[in-house]
């Protein structure tokens, strides 16, 4: 049961104990509290005394937890943590339970679409994200294929525009987008994109970062530069994009074991499957501020 509570919260066994301690710890400081408030209106523990006693320790749990999660270094899991919970129940702490607006994200790649294909299919039925434009700087990527397949826009970005033009920015804002995700996008992203989506653009990295990035480190480079040096593990980093390469703050890594018969081609399968597994949710949690299951 541990092992998998770990894995859903994607956690260390560190932090799994000290999120452990604050649910019990808070738990028992929420029922003393309870207890101890209803001792100046009941002095006996009849029927009256539980009718309000549960209710009572429902509106202090929240407030215990979060309080106890602080010197426990836990307050932004539990934050997500019960906005999770109060999502799940209809109500949202932006909107007051009003319907959140819907988050339009674009897609830029390059290649094939794999990632994008994931990310496509992961909120194609969302009520709050929509793959609303793929951008692509290749006329015959994959990747425009997968966007007809899905009645999805296209935008075709060509370097002049995009490096000495405006970048494409009144094209996104035109189409409303609210978020930007590369997946296999191989140019360097311009300031004048960076700077008007502040905070609002993810990349990820076949590698763990800060080693194996920098200019021409993507695909298969990144891999056998992984295998040359024998490190004993590699895996994905998806962070933000500043205007370096494969330099912006890190969101969350994934890691695999790098196996002695390993070639760039073996090593990038288990690389791929960690990039369709992790990147959709991610991005999700990324937008939203929500973990989710």
């Amino acid at each position: 049961m541990f092992k998998r509570l770990k894995e859903k919260w994607n956690v260390g066994w560190l932090q799994f104990t000290l999120i452990f301690c604050t649910f019990a710890l808070g738990g028992s400081a929420c029922a003393r509290l309870g207890s101890w408030l209803l001792g100046f209106i009941l002095t006996e523990k009849n029927v009256l005394y539980w009718i309000i006693y549960v209710p009572l320790i429902t509106v202090l749990w929240p407030v215990c937890v979060l309080l106890i999660s602080i010197p426990l270094g836990q307050f932004n899991f539990f934050r997500n943590y019960l906005k999770r919970i109060w999502s799940k129940m209809g109500g949202s702490p932006e909107t007051g339970g009003k319907k959140p607006a819907v988050q339009r994200i674009a897609i830029f790649a390059s290649g094939t679409g794999t990632n994008a294909k994931k990310i496509i299919e992961h909120f194609r039925h969302s009520a709050t994200i929509e793959v609303a434009l793929i951008a692509c700087n290749k006329p015959n990527a994959g990747v425009l294929g997968i966007a007809k397949e899905y009645g999805i826009d296209t935008l075709i970005i060509e370097k002049e525009p995009f490096f000495r033009g405006n970048a494409y920015v009144s094209e996104l804002k035109a189409a409303k987008i609210d978020f930007i995700v590369l997946a296999g996008f191989l140019w360097k992203v311009p300031s004048l994109l960076i700077h008007s989506y502040l905070g609002k653009i993810v990349n990820i990295h076949p590698a763990l970062l800060p080693k194996y990035g920098g200019k021409g480190m993507y695909g298969h480079f990144v891999h056998e530069a992984v295998i040359a040096s024998g490190d004993e593990e590699s895996g994905i980093t998806i962070h933000y994009v500043d205007e370096a390469y494969d330099h912006g703050s890190t969101i969350f890594q994934a890691r695999c074991e790098v196996l002695k018969n390993d070639t760039a081609d073996s090593l990038a399968n288990r690389i791929h499957q960690l990039e369709h597994t992790y990147y959709p949710s991610v991005i999700e949690k990324t937008i939203t501020g929500i973990d989710i299951d």
